[in-house]
């Protein structure tokens, strides 16, 4: 399938291209009054965050963040505390904020779209690539933490 060649970083970058076209191209009605629209500040900065916390915990791991290269090393620690996709969530967290920026109801319809990818084709692929690389390690780690939060 051609989304699995494609990053969910570059997936990402598609999402928010998507969400700028329809609230300028399309967009429906203003759902946010302004200045409250600056709260999507906060999942921007958690998003951010986020993602930055999970990859100094691979880099301090020395293991590849790359969804389709073979991890060396299972990250527990951290993040990885709390949620077993933190990249990914980090994602969700920065669409969110920009459909609160933006103010319109429009760009809300990708963040949907774009977590049903990361759920149902990305994830899927790198949790039997973790099961086939650290077997009952994974399912330990499974059973406690949860996929998204």
């Amino acid at each position: 399938m051609l989304v699995r060649k494609i990053m969910p970083t570059t997936l990402l970058l598609i999402a928010i291209i998507m969400m700028l076209a329809l609230h300028y191209l399309l967009p429906v009605t203003k759902i946010i009054p302004p200045l409250w629209n600056l709260l999507g500040l906060l999942p921007l900065g958690v998003g951010i965050y986020i993602n930055l916390w999970a990859d100094h915990a691979f880099q301090h791991a020395q293991t590849t963040v790359k969804p389709y290269e073979t991890p060396s090393t299972l990250v527990v620690h951290g993040v990885f505390q709390i949620t077993r996709n933190p990249m990914y969530l980090g994602f969700i967290l920065i669409l969110l904020s920009i459909a609160l920026l933006l103010r319109s109801l429009s760009p809300w319809i990708v963040i949907p779209i774009y977590a049903l990818l990361l759920d149902g084709i990305y994830i899927p692929q790198e949790e039997q690539m973790m099961a086939e690389k650290f077997g009952p390690l994974w399912d330990g780690y499974k059973k406690y933490v949860r996929r998204w939060i």
